[in-house]
């Protein structure tokens, strides 16, 4: 981890390939109230938890099977004063091969431990990608935030 962002590596027995299939699945292991395109440069999908908390992302990079940037263009985190704590900040995906399966990066850049939200967040982000995504990847099940 840097300290300008939150980095998080996991490896998996997964193929390179299974992996960016997986991670472009945001509803699958994140939230099912994700809307939108998930696996197309210059999409744009909006992410909420049920509440008034959301976010809407854009695809700035998306390079199979090794490469996936999110851009935050708008949020409302309902939980901090500064509403807007993730707008202009990016979510990356590095995928690599390693030996007996895949490396995958992940960093939120922009979510530094001088903000706010900074506690929570990444409580969040080490469950949804050190369980709820390799869950999805080795086992075909996931832990997303459920429709009510």
């Amino acid at each position: 981890m840097s300290d300008n962002s939150l980095t998080i590596d996991i490896v998996v027995p997964n193929t390179p390939e299974e992996v960016f299939e997986g991670v472009t699945n945001v509803d699958k292991w994140w939230s099912e109230g994700i809307e939108g395109e998930t696996a197309s440069v210059g999409g744009e999908f909006t992410f909420t938890d049920f509440t008034d908390l959301w976010c809407r992302f854009r695809l700035t990079e998306v390079t199979p099977p090794q490469r996936i940037v999110w851009q935050v263009v708008d949020s409302r985190l309902d939980f901090v004063e500064d509403h807007t704590e993730w707008t202009g900040t990016q979510v990356i995906f590095d995928i690599t091969t390693t030996p007996g399966g895949t490396s995958l990066r992940f960093t939120h850049e922009g979510l530094r431990p001088t903000v706010e939200c900074y506690e929570a967040c990444s409580r969040g982000w080490d469950f949804y990608i050190n369980r709820s995504l390799p869950n999805l990847l080795t086992a075909g099940t996931a832990d997303p935030i459920r429709k009510p």
